[in-house]
């Protein structure tokens, strides 16, 4: 028995240790112990690369906008480990949290006496405590992927809607090593005659994505074909206006909270969704619904801008294809702009190819760092040698963000980038810092 919600996260992270392990029979063995609440909760299951956690977001705010309770599953946290199980942007309670790990650590005490299903996975067990704490409370719950698709644990729903947002290269080691065999991993979430909507996707990849959906009969609504995303401009202040249109009709200057020239895409794939979610719900949408919620939407470290004097902006771009997307937002709107650049990642991302992208951008400065984490980079021969006279290493990410904070001046911007779990450790010390943040 647990009593605290801090000991009750503390037994959810001593499953820790299993790892990352694709499979469904684990989730499936606990969740036949519960009588299956995942059979329980209407769902909208999402994949993708990148660009799952602002959709995410933008769909939320679109269906509590239309009257819906919604449910969201999404990892990893920024702010508070409770941030993963949600019920309309209410994050679980401590007490709701040890009600239920009280209710599952017999049961998972249970299968690890079982070889075949033992070794019940920290995802895994948090997919399962989602789904019980959603019965009976929400109309829909929105699920992020964990890790894939078609082995991830979330894979065990039989959903409403499902969507895939992006395809690039990324968990390679476990996904495959090209854009077709990931994009085969991701696709395995459609279901038979389920309506799955596609981002912004490689036509290779796409095909992939496509053949499966054929296969089961899955309705298809493409970016660029069933619907369309024109992007306009940035807007003065923040954000990004583009105009959508698919069967419905046009929707015209609407305008995202997010920045950066990919969030309009993310937007259309929630749109998409929210306009599919209604007519199978036979819900009348209006379009300033959809305009309010897109102008409310918040994301925590995606181009969040913390501060504005000086400007620090916040970017989980966690790998190369995230990487290239921020880059491109950062020449197209901070052109002008002296970029300091704090940076690190995890050591099973390719981060000679990121340092590349964040090059591009010329007039910039890169401090490469590392942070408390277990698969954080290490500061060894790979990286003390980079050849490059704009790169500086720099052993404690304190230091080099004093560093920083010392130099800037109102043409500067302190960029925060890499791993989603290092810009969460630099936000929770600048807000410290700075006090309230500055949307």
């Amino acid at each position: 028995m647990v009593e605290s919600g801090s000991k009750a996260i503390e037994w959810i992270h001593s499953r820790k240790p299993f790892g990352s392990r694709p499979g469904l029979q684990r989730v499936n063995a606990l969740l036949d112990l519960v009588d299956h609440p995942e059979k329980k909760v209407p769902t909208i299951h999402i994949a993708g690369t990148n660009g799952k956690g602002s959709t995410i977001s933008y769909l939320k705010e679109m269906l509590q906008t239309a009257g819906i309770v919604v449910g969201t599953f999404t990892s990893p946290y920024i702010e508070s480990f409770h941030e993963r199980i949600a019920i309309d942007g209410k994050f679980i309670t401590d007490e709701e949290l040890v009600t239920l790990v009280n209710k599952y650590q017999p049961l998972v005490e249970k299968l690890d006496q079982q070889e075949a299903v033992s070794g019940i996975t920290e995802f895994e067990l948090l997919t399962a405590l989602a789904f019980d704490y959603f019965v009976g409370k929400v109309d829909v719950a929105i699920i992020e992927v964990g890790l894939g698709g078609l082995l991830d644990s979330t894979n065990v729903v039989e959903p409403m809607l499902t969507a895939i947002t992006t395809i690039g290269y990324d968990h390679t080691e476990i996904l495959g090593e090209t854009l077709e065999l990931i994009a085969g991993q991701k696709a395995g979430i459609i279901k038979k005659n389920i309506p799955v909507v596609t981002g912004n996707i490689p036509e290779n990849a796409l095909g992939v994505i496509m053949q499966t959906a054929d296969k089961q009969n899955a309705p298809i609504y493409r970016f660029g074909h069933e619907y369309q995303v024109d992007y306009l401009h940035p807007d003065d202040n923040w954000g990004e206006w583009f105009d959508f249109s698919n069967q419905n009709g046009k929707l015209k200057h609407l305008k995202t909270a997010l920045i950066g020239q990919h969030q309009p895409e993310n937007a259309g794939v929630a749109i998409q969704l929210f306009q599919l979610y209604c007519e199978q719900n036979k819900i009348n949408w209006q379009a300033k619904e959809i305009k309010k919620a897109l102008q409310q939407t918040f994301w925590p470290a995606r181009m969040e801008r913390l501060s504005t004097e000086p400007l620090i902006i916040l970017d989980g771009a966690h790998n190369t294809h995230a990487m290239k997307r921020l880059v491109a937002s950062l020449q197209n709107e901070f052109s002008n702009r002296k970029l300091h650049i704090l940076f690190s990642a995890l050591e099973t991302k390719n981060v000679s190819e990121m340092l590349h992208e964040l090059l591009k951008l010329k007039n910039s400065h890169i401090y490469l760092t590392t942070f408390d984490y277990p698969r954080a980079i290490k500061l060894n021969d790979n990286f003390v040698n980079v050849d490059e006279k704009r790169v500086s290493i720099v052993s404690l990410w304190q230091f080099g963000l004093a560093e920083i904070l010392e130099k800037m001046d109102d043409e500067s911007m302190l960029l925060v980038t890499g791993s989603l779990y290092f810009v969460a450790e630099v936000r929770k010390l600048l807000l410290e810092m700075g006090g309230p943040h500055e949307s």
